[in-house]
């Protein structure tokens, strides 16, 4: 197989062919079709992330279709479609495992950093964390429904009932959730860099109120903002956007620190609160949403052998949406 493999932090991705990896016990081997370019990759390529002692094969927003099953393995079958996102394997013993809060688990590994990812043509994954597709979406566009729908959806619910909520850094995970967020009957403001007049018209178009930048109050007072952008200036600024009794919640796996700010703007029983990873009952529930709200992805593919192409193109943010990488089939 060929993957695209990461030696060290800062550097390129090195293309190897390898043997084909073998499911062992409670696993699949997958053909990928695509995998998502995500930016929690980055932050792993970049160093952003605590190092890794061993090289990785990236890639957590995995589509493709089963090839062959491990020993104890019958919930799936070969030759179905399917999708492993972040979260790859958890202990199923700790007191969050036991608790329903899986994401938590001090002992989990997760998909293109603990465990080699989708940045392959083949790839082995736990059963237990892979999940159908549905058939509504193109292999491409499903692959963001693996991490930035799935995070941007656990976000959400975070957000409890707000009904006006505003999106700080819209990229993959922001587009997609404005959809879900309008479906649901929500009003949408989304808040991007200044002069970002794509991802303004971006977010328009899928459905957004209003659109500006993250240093512009909006036009209404918010019941709860969401940020998906790594920098912990927006936390103050969705602070003083929210009401009383509002909340932010903070989307990514890394963010630059939080400046200090005045109580003033906490006070009166406003929330900050983090998102980590998710649980397999958020992939279900999503993924049964999404096949019934007819989502419009907007994807850019390259071919897997582009990868640090598409993750340049994410650092500079040469586009809007989210970068897919596409595995030359192989042959018959």
């Amino acid at each position: 197989m060929l993957a695209m493999t990461l030696y060290a932090p800062r550097a390129r991705l090195v293309p190897e062919l390898r043997a084909d990896p073998a499911p062992g016990p409670g696993q699949v081997l997958i053909a990928v079709s695509a995998c998502g370019v995500c930016r929690t990759d980055l932050h792993i390529v970049d160093g952003e992330l605590p190092p890794l002692p061993h090289p990785v094969v990236p890639g957590h927003e995995i589509v493709g279709r089963v090839l062959a099953c491990g020993p104890g393995v019958d919930r799936l079958k070969p030759g179905e479609r399917v999708g492993v996102p972040w979260l790859g394997w958890t202990c199923g013993v700790c007191e969050w495992c036991r608790g329903g809060q899986e994401n938590l688990c001090p002992n989990a590994r997760f998909t293109g950093y603990q465990i080699d990812g989708g940045y392959a043509d083949r790839t082995v994954a736990d059963a237990r964390y892979v999940f159908r597709i549905p058939d509504r979406y193109s292999d491409t566009d499903a692959a963001p429904l693996l991490c930035a729908g799935l995070i941007g959806y656990r976000c959400l619910r975070m957000a409890g009932e707000a009904r006006r909520l505003g999106l700080y850094g819209f990229g993959a995970a922001a587009h997609i959730l404005a959809q879900v967020a309008r479906h649901q009957g929500r009003t949408v403001f989304a808040f991007t860099r200044a002069g970002d007049a794509a991802a303004q018209a971006l977010a328009l178009r899928v459905g957004a109120t209003w659109a500006g930048a993250s240093g512009q109050a909006p036009p209404e007072t918010l019941d709860a903002a969401i940020i998906f952008a790594p920098d912990g200036a927006l936390v103050p600024a969705a602070l003083r956007a929210v009401r009383p009794g509002g909340t932010v919640v903070c989307g990514g796996i890394h963010m630059t620190d939080i400046p200090s700010f005045p109580y003033d703007i906490l006070w009166r029983e406003r929330v900050i609160r983090s998102v980590a990873n998710l649980t397999r009952h958020d992939a279900e529930e999503f993924l049964e949403l999404a096949g019934s709200v007819p989502l419009q992805l907007e994807t850019h593919p390259y071919p897997l052998a582009q990868a640090n192409e598409a993750l340049a193109g994410l650092r500079e943010g040469r586009f809007t949406g989210a970068a897919v990488l596409v595995p030359e089939p192989r042959p018959a």
